[in-house]
């Protein structure tokens, strides 16, 4: 398919992305919708008299024309659903766009990918928040999306540059324009290594009802979405609500309940529908990334920082063999299990080993 006819496709008044699929579906291609007759067309299910019309009129293909010529002056890729490197994961949602433009050099389709949303009117224990949880999934990986608005996204972008983690930011206008203008900057170098993805083309304007809109690509994209700080009505909980209607694990970080800022993950906490962590070292326990060469990297990292008695060193130069249960590890170590419980709990709450069922520990 040309990529003309896929940008105009999208052009045509009154056809969204589950239209548009379903033209797509019955004619085969994105040019043979437009050399479809009407009495082709109207044999559609779903596709009336004035969508025909909208489709049989040539200014979709005109202003397909204007749209290419920026594209391909700006080097920004076009993404058909229907091409290999559109990201899968989006694909199988039932809403997800016809066509993404994108600037920047990440790999849509990366093995790991988390959505990272907040509320714009951050405080300083949300940000704090994005810092340790970007500084811990630096080794994982991992490629971050946001969607580059004020507060938690630009926050959780900026940590991503600090930690060199493949970031892309979803706009909610199309790629000729930034809104805001401030995060400009931040942008320049998300681009280096991350990029710029949106479903809108030029001349869009940053509308109140795009941004929703998008926010069903910044939760399709992902594996899991995390809620870092959210009030009870927001971008936030509405990433979250469609993150779980597309069947996505969506995470939660829990505030005091005197917080403005923090209703909105208690909410998605106590109505199920995110689950609690506490830390990123939780996220990673969730989401099965514990692989033992990353972890024994951190572990060690994480010791080397602490000021561990002669037991608890014991207890964890043990564990870098392997997992143990608690009966084991007293007859390694010749440690009275109920002496051994207490040291087992110090180096839990510090975060340096895990329990696993049947009290088996591992390092963290």
């Amino acid at each position: 398919m040309s990529t003309l006819h896929k940008i105009a496709l999208t052009f045509i008044k009154s056809i969204g992305p589950v239209n548009a699929k379903n033209l797509l579906a019955y004619c085969g291609s994105a040019e043979n919708v437009f050399s479809a007759t009407k009495a082709q067309l109207l044999q559609i299910p779903g596709i009336g008299q004035k969508t025909v019309e909208a489709i049989l009129n040539t200014n979709a293909l005109k202003r397909a024309e204007e749209e290419l010529l920026f594209v391909e002056k700006h080097g920004i890729e076009v993404l058909f659903f229907s091409d290999e490197n559109y990201p899968k994961r989006l694909k199988n949602c039932i809403d997800s766009p016809v066509l993404l433009y994108f600037k920047g050099k990440a790999d849509l389709n990366h093995t790991r990918i988390l959505s990272i949303v907040g509320t714009r009117n951050a405080t300083e224990y949300g940000k704090n928040l994005c810092k340790q949880l970007c500084e811990v999934l630096a080794p994982y990986n991992v490629l971050i999306i946001s969607g580059l608005a004020y507060g938690i996204d630009v926050t959780a972008h900026k940590e991503c540059i600090a930690n060199d983690i493949t970031n892309i930011g979803v706009l909610g206008h199309g790629l000729d324009r930034l809104y805001p203008q401030l995060h400009k900057s931040v942008s320049q170098k998300m681009v280096l290594n991350g990029g710029l993805l949106t479903e809108y083309p030029t001349q869009t304007n940053p509308d109140r009802q795009n941004f929703p809109q998008r926010n069903r690509i910044i939760a399709g994209i992902a594996d899991a979405t995390i809620v870092v700080e959210a009030s009870i009505k927001g971008g936030a909980l509405i990433t979250a609500e469609i993150a779980n209607s597309y069947n996505k694990d969506v995470y939660a970080f829990p505030g005091r309940t005197t917080d403005v800022f923090s209703e909105g993950c208690n909410f998605l906490i106590k109505t199920n529908r995110a689950g609690l962590i506490n830390n990123a070292k939780d996220l990673i326990y969730y989401l099965g990334w514990d692989d033992e060469v990353k972890q024994q990297k951190i572990s060690a990292q994480t010791t080397l920082k602490l000021n561990l008695t002669a037991n608890e060193q014991k207890v964890v130069d043990t564990l870098q063999n392997g997992q143990l249960a608690i009966d084991e590890l007293a007859i390694a170590l010749n440690i009275q299990q109920s002496k051994l419980a207490i040291v087992i709990l110090t180096l839990e709450m510090q975060g340096i080993i895990v329990s696993l069922p049947g009290k088996v520990y591992k390092l963290a």
